[in-house]
C-alpha cells in the first residue's frame, strides 16, 4: 500500500471512538487467535522456553491474554494518529514524573530505556509532552519505507525526534550540555553485525543491545527505564521512572545492559501478558 493510502486509511480508521476502536479489538482477538491463528507457533514457543516451571494449561492461559490485548494494541496504536495532546495525558498517568525531571533539572542528557510492554507506542507521546527539552526516539529503520513514514509521523506528533539508530550517537553530540532524552527500546533483536553480546534472559541465551550502555558512557549521562504498564480499566496505562543508572562509570563493562535486561525480564514476569511474544525474539543464535 502506498504512503498516502496509508496515510488516509490510518487517519480515517483513527476517527473512530475508543468504544467503536474496542468493538473491533474484540473481533480481530477471535480472527487472530481461532481463525488464523497468528503467530501461535512462535507465541508459544516463547512462553515454553520463557516459562519451563509453568503447566501447559498456565502458559495457555498466558497466551490467550496476550492474544486478547494484541488487539487493543493495535487499534490503540492507530489512535494516536489523531489523538490530542489532553487525551493522551489521561491515557497514560506518569507515577513519578520529578525522577525523570531531576535529570534536565540537573542539566544532563538522559538515556531513556523501555521494552515492547504495554503500550510502549502511546508512551512515546507521552514523553514527548514533559517538557521542551529534545525527545529523540531511537529506532530500526523498516525494509519497507512507506509504512516507517507513516509511523514515524505518527511518532512525532507532538515534537519526538526519530532518529535511525546508527545516527543516534552523531545527535546526542550535537545537544552535548543541553537536556535531553534518547529512548530506546532495547529488546529488540540485533544483526551479528550490531551485537555480540549474549546474555541469559527469560530462560533462554539471548543476543542483546549494547546501544544504551555505549551511549551512557560516551554521553556521561544516567540510564532510566521507563516502565509502561496498563491499569486494570481498558485503554488505561502508567509509567514509571527508576534511575538505574547514575554515574555511568561507577559500572563495569556489560554491567549496565545486564542490568536494564534484568529489570524488563522482572517487568514481563509479573504481568507476561502484555509483552510481545508474537516477536521472534530468539532468532539470532551463538555462532559455533
Amino acid at each position: 500500500m502506498k504512503q498516502k493510502a496509508l496515510n488516509a486509511l490510518i487517519y480515517i480508521i483513527s476517527l473512530l471512538p475508543y468504544w467503536f476502536l474496542y468493538l473491533i479489538s474484540d473481533g480481530l482477538y477471535y480472527i487472530l487467535y481461532y481463525i488464523i491463528g497468528y503467530r501461535k507457533n512462535i507465541v508459544f514457543q516463547n512462553l515454553k522456553n520463557a516459562f519451563p516451571e509453568k503447566t501447559d494449561k498456565e502458559r495457555l492461559v498466558i497466551a490467550k491474554k496476550f492474544y486478547r490485548f494484541f488487539p487493543d494494541l493495535l487499534v490503540e496504536s492507530i489512535k494516536l494518529k489523531t489523538i490530542t495532546a489532553e487525551e493522551v495525558k489521561k491515557k497514560i498517568t506518569l507515577e513519578n514524573e520529578e525522577e525523570l525531571t531531576r535529570h534536565f533539572d540537573a542539566g544532563k542528557n538522559v538515556i531513556g530505556v523501555t521494552s515492547h510492554y504495554a503500550n510502549w507506542e502511546l508512551g512515546i507521546h507521552r514523553l514527548s509532552l514533559i517538557s521542551n527539552f529534545p525527545t529523540l526516539i531511537v529506532y530500526k529503520p523498516l525494509n519497507n519505507k512507506d509504512i516507517d513514514t507513516v509511523y514515524n509521523n505518527m511518532r512525532g506528533r507532538f515534537g519526538a525526534e526519530m532518529v535511525p539508530m546508527k545516527q543516534i550517537l552523531r545527535h546526542i553530540v550535537k545537544l552535548k550540555g543541553q537536556p535531553s532524552i534518547s529512548i530506546l527500546v532495547a529488546d529488540q533483536t540485533p544483526l551479528y553485525s550490531d551485537s555480540d553480546y549474549f546474555i541469559n534472559w527469560l530462560n533462554q541465551e539471548t543476543l542483546v543491545y549494547t546501544g544504551a550502555e555505549r551511549l551512557s558512557r560516551i554521553s556521561k549521562a544516567p540510564v532510566v527505564f521507563c516502565s509502561i504498564g496498563r491499569k486494570e480499566k481498558r485503554g488505561q496505562y502508567f509509567c514509571k521512572f527508576v534511575t538505574l543508572i547514575e554515574d555511568p562509570t561507577d559500572f563495569g563493562e556489560h554491567e549496565i545492559t545486564d542490568l536494564h535486561n534484568q529489570f524488563a525480564e522482572q517487568l514481563i514476569r509479573e504481568n507476561p501478558e502484555y509483552w510481545l511474544w508474537s516477536h521472534n525474539r530468539w532468532k539470532r543464535k551463538r555462532r559455533k
